[in-house]
C-alpha cells in the first residue's frame, strides 16, 4: 500500500500532466472555434487507455493507475479515488457558480417557449432512445444481466436526453450569450431535461437493485429540496448581503469576509450532500443553491475568486477519471461500430432536430432555433456523470460506456461551431441575439460572434 506522501506526490504530478496536456491542445481547439472546456475534456480522454495507453501502455498505467493488488485482493488505486473526489468537488463548486449566474428574470419572460422546447428535448429522446436501449438489451453485450429491456430503454433515453449543463454554461459564457434569451432558454431547457434524465436514471438504478422506493425518494426528495430553497433558503441567504459577522470573523480573503465564504461553502456542500442522498445527485443541489443566492457585490466577488481555481484546477480531474473508463478497443468490431453510428444519429435527431423544430414552432427564427438545437445537443459533463453512475452501479458494459462517451465527444465538439455558424449568418443580416431574442445590430466588420465576452473560461 503506497504511503500518504507518495499518493499525494503522485496526485500532484497527475494534475500537472492534465493541465499541461490541456494547455498544449488549447491553441488548436481555439482555431477550431471550440471553448476551453472541450480541450480539457479531450485531454482527459487522450490520457486514458484509448490513446496514451495504446501508444505507451507502461507509462500510462504508471501515471494513472486504476487498481492496486494487495495479496490476492484487487482494489481501486488510492490515486484513482483522489482524482474522483477532487473531480466531484470541482463539479459541485462549478455548478454552484453556474446557478449563481443564472438569469431568472429573462426566463420569466419566455416561460412558454422554454416549456415547449424542454418538452421536445425530453419527449423525443424518450421515444427514440428508449427504442434503441430496448434493442441493445435484446442484442446483449451492452448492458449487464440484471438490466431488463425497459430499464435499458430508460437508461439510453436518459443518455440521449441529457444536455451538458455545466459545459453549456461555459459555452454560453465564452460566446457572450449569458444575458440573451437564447442563452437563458438554453440553460433552462438543459436544467429541465437533465432533471428528468436524472429521475429516469434514478428509476433504473433503484429498480435494478430491487428498490422502487429509490425512484420515489429521488422525485419526492428533489421536489422537497427545491421548494425549501425557493421559499425558505432564498430568504435566509438574502440576509448575507446585509449581515455583519462577529468581530472575530471580520477577517477578509480577497475582499470577501471569511465568515460569508464559510456560510456559502456550508450551504453548497450540504445541499450537494442532500441531493446525492435522495438520488437527484449533487450537481443539482449545488446549482439550485447558486440560483437562489442573493445577487449583488458579494456574489460577484465569490464568482471572480472561485471560477479560475474551480475551472482550471479541480474540474479537469473529473475528465481524466472519465477518460480512464473509456476504451476504444471494445467497439472496433463492425457490429458495435454500426451501433455507435445508430446512437450518434439518434442523438442528433432527438436533441438538435427536436429542440430546433420546437423552438421554431414557438416563433423563433431559424437562426435562433438552430442555435438552440445546437446548444442542446452538447452533452459533455452531464453525460459523463450519468455514464459513471451507470458503470459503477453495474448497469452498463465497458462497450456501451465507450459508445456513449464517443457520442458525448462528437456532440459536444460540434455544438459551438454549429451555434456560431447560425450566429454569423444572423449577424450578416444585421441582427444579434439579445434579451428579447433577435435585435438590430448593424453590420459590424469587427463582430464575428466568436470572441469571449464574459466569464473566466475564455
Amino acid at each position: 500500500m503506497p504511503s500518504l506522501l507518495s499518493i499525494t506526490a503522485h496526485f500532484f504530478l497527475q494534475i500537472a500532466v492534465i493541465l499541461v496536456t490541456y494547455r498544449l491542445l488549447w491553441p488548436l481547439f481555439r482555431r477550431l472555434a471550440q471553448v476551453q472546456v472541450v480541450a480539457i475534456m479531450v485531454a482527459g480522454f487522450l490520457l486514458g487507455p484509448s490513446v496514451l495507453g495504446w501508444l505507451w501502455p507502461t507509462g500510462q498505467q504508471w501515471l494513472f493507475p486504476t487498481t492496486l493488488t494487495i495479496g490476492a485482493e484487487t482494489i481501486p488505486h488510492p490515486n484513482l479515488t483522489a482524482i474522483y473526489v477532487v473531480g466531484q468537488l470541482g463539479l459541485v463548486l462549478y455548478m454552484f457558480l453556474v446557478g449563481a449566474s443564472f438569469k431568472v428574470e429573462i426566463l420569466g419572460a419566455h416561460v412558454k417557449q422554454a416549456g415547449v422546447t424542454s418538452a421536445a428535448g425530453i419527449g423525443v429522446p424518450l421515444v427514440l432512445g428508449g427504442a434503441v436501449g430496448w434493442w441493445m438489451v435484446s442484442l446483449g453485450g451492452y448492458f449487464t444481466d440484471k438490466v431488463e429491456h425497459w430499464q435499458g430503454g430508460l437508461f439510453v433515453a436518459a443518455a440521449v436526453a441529457i444536455t451538458a449543463f455545466p459545459m453549456l454554461a461555459w459555452i454560453i459564457y465564452d460566446s457572450g450569450l449569458l444575458n440573451t434569451r437564447l442563452g437563458t432558454m438554453a440553460l433552462s431547457c438543459a436544467a429541465v431535461d437533465d432533471a428528468c434524465s436524472w429521475v429516469l436514471l434514478a428509476t433504473v438504478v433503484a429498480t435494478a437493485k430491487g428498490s422502487a422506493e429509490g425512484a420515489v425518494l429521488a422525485v419526492g426528495g428533489g421536489l422537497a429540496y427545491l421548494v425549501f430553497m425557493l421559499f425558505v433558503g432564498r430568504r435566509l441567504l438574502a440576509r448575507l448581503e446585509t449581515w455583519t459577522p462577529p468581530r472575530a470573523d471580520t477577517e477578509q480573503a480577497g475582499g470577501i469576509p471569511i465568515a460569508h465564504v464559510s456560510v456559502i461553502l456550508l450551504v453548497v456542500l450540504t445541499a450537494s450532500w442532500f441531493t446525492d442522498v435522495v438520488g437527484i445527485y449533487s450537481v443539482f443541489g449545488a446549482f439550485v443553491a447558486g440560483a437562489v443566492m442573493p445577487r449583488g457585490a458579494l456574489l460577484d466577488k465569490i464568482r471572480d475568486r472561485f471560477e479560475p481555481l474551480v475551472a482550471y484546477l479541480l474540474l479537469p480531474a473529473f475528465f481524466i477519471y472519465s477518460g480512464l473508463n473509456t476504451r476504444l478497443d471494445l467497439i472496433l468490431d463492425p457490429a458495435t461500430l454500426a451501433m455507435a453510428a445508430v446512437v450518434l444519429v439518434v442523438s442528433f435527431a432527438a436533441k438538435f432536430g427536436a429542440v430546433g423544430l420546437a423552438a421554431r414552432s414557438q416563433g423563433m427564427s431559424w437562426y435562433e432555433a438552430g442555435s438552440m438545437g445546437a446548444l442542446a445537443n452538447a452533452r459533455g459533463l452531464m453525460e459523463l456523470i450519468l455514464l459513471n453512475i451507470g458503470f459503477e452501479a453495474g448497469l452498463i458494459s465497458g462497450k456501451l460506456y465507450t459508445i456513449l462517451a464517443l457520442m458525448t465527444i462528437v456532440t459536444t465538439f460540434v455544438a459551438t461551431p454549429l451555434q456560431r455558424l447560425f450566429e454569423r449568418r444572423l449577424q450578416r443580416s444585421g441582427a444579434k441575439f439579445g434579451p428579447a431574442g433577435e435585435e438590430p445590430h448593424g453590420l459590424d466588420p469587427e463582430y464575428s460572434g466568436t470572441q469571449p465576452k464574459s466569464g473566466t473560461s475564455g
